[in-house]
């Protein structure tokens, strides 16, 4: 579907999020579950490494997004 207008590239971008987000969810804990149950890190070592671990997820979302929504638009396999 090509959005026609703003609200249709709204709905589009708001859908597509919170698909890639559900979808990518289940690594981010897991990878967060193995930090914590790390015994070689400290607390806060463990902190720096599940704020890294959520920046990632956050970007990997954001370009699944960005690279769905485009390919859509774009008729791109």
């Amino acid at each position: 579907m090509v959005p026609t207008t703003k609200e249709q590239l709204r709905k589009m971008v708001t859908d597509t999020t919170v698909e890639t987000y559900e979808e990518l969810a289940p690594q981010l804990v897991r990878l967060i579950d193995e930090t914590r149950h790390n015994g070689k890190l400290s607390d806060a070592e463990k902190w720096d490494e599940i704020s890294l671990h959520m920046m990632g997820y956050v970007k990997s979302c954001t370009n699944e997004v960005l690279i769905e929504v485009l390919a859509e638009i774009l008729g791109i396999e």
